[in-house]
């Protein structure tokens, strides 16, 4: 089980802090990431780390702007979100899968078995 906490209003150009916490998983044993979704768009691939957490991925919409980690002894996982866009606002999904499907097709959401019930994210002009 994923659950998501931290989500908010925030204004332009402002920070926020994603919270993940995972259960009923081996989780050193899984690759965590975040997608993000807004009515009417499928939902897109954010951030990925990687079961050892020495490997981490972006959209490239986030780059530079988002950082993704994990805390094995807490199992939880967190995106620090800066520099926050309007177009940054969608709700926002824990994800796992298992580490034997390995770090290929991050961007592809029907290879994550495990999804948060998601935060939402608002940014305002």
């Amino acid at each position: 089980q994923l659950v998501e906490s931290g989500g908010g209003l925030v204004q332009h150009g402002g920070s926020l802090k994603l919270s993940c916490s995972a259960s009923g998983i081996s989780f050193n044993d899984y690759l965590m990431g975040w997608f993000r979704g807004t009515p009417g768009k499928d939902r897109e691939f954010v951030a990925a780390i990687t079961w050892t957490g020495d490997s981490t991925h972006y959209a490239d919409s986030v780059k530079g702007r988002f950082a993704i980690s994990r805390d094995v002894a807490r199992n939880m996982v967190f995106l620090e979100m800066n520099s926050l866009k309007v177009e940054d606002t969608a709700v926002y999904y824990c994800v796992g899968r298992p580490k034997r499907f390995g770090p290929a097709r991050l961007y592809v959401e029907q290879t994550y078995e495990l999804w948060g019930q998601g935060t939402q994210v608002t940014v305002v002009a």
